[in-house]
């Protein structure tokens, strides 16, 4: 258990400010074209960018070396599954930035993105 709460709120906000670096400053547009491919490459490189930026945010909660394996290969998974979800709803859809659908797709995705940290943060201070 986290005897420090402060420690808590850190750890979310270092996963925020990872999420920010690799969905938007770090995510090139091979990523990007790519993930909607199963399995291409660029998509892959994409979620392993977030499971190992998570790193710091899982380390400052000071958890056993095999969660921070477990969680950064859950929260890859899911990250993968999730973008590429996504991206095929785009396609299926032939939505662009200028429909209302796209934002709630990208909205939703974000969304889970988002839920998975807090997921992850939960498995944290549970265990």
């Amino acid at each position: 258990m986290i005897e420090e709460p402060w420690l808590l709120l850190q750890s979310y906000a270092l996963f925020q400010l990872k999420h920010y670096l690799c969905d938007y400053l770090l995510q090139l547009k091979y990523q990007r074209r790519h993930k909607g491919t199963f399995l291409h490459p660029g998509g892959l490189l994409h979620a392993g960018l977030h499971a190992v930026g998570s790193i710091p945010a899982m380390l400052l909660l000071a958890p056993p070396v095999w969660l921070i394996g477990v969680l950064m290969a859950g929260e890859f998974a899911v990250h993968y599954l999730l973008d590429w979800t996504k991206e095929q709803t785009v396609k299926a859809y032939t939505l662009s930035t200028e429909d209302y659908a796209f934002w709630q797709a990208l909205g939703i995705d974000q969304m889970a993105h988002h839920l998975t940290y807090g997921a992850m943060l939960a498995a944290l201070v549970i265990v």
